[in-house]
């Protein structure tokens, strides 16, 4: 098989698989997805950004604890 076969072949393979993109079982997923509107990206990055910063406080918390306790007992 010469190079030129070889590479018809490589691309018959690459454009089966993309027909198959939204077929497979994310194919439903992939449909129904959209982009999330100004409200609702707001809203999700207030969230992320309390949550962050709730783990960042109890690492805070027990980096203090570890720290400044043990000296009291």
């Amino acid at each position: 098989m010469n190079v030129v076969e070889k590479s018809w072949e490589v691309q018959k393979n690459v454009e089966e698989r993309a027909k198959n993109i939204g077929k497979g079982k994310y194919g439903r997923v992939l449909k129904m997805a959209r982009k999330p509107s100004h409200e609702e990206y707001i809203g999700i990055v207030k969230i992320t950004a309390l949550g962050i910063a709730l783990i960042g406080g109890v690492g805070f918390v027990i980096y203090w604890l570890m720290n400044y306790l043990p000296g009291y007992f």
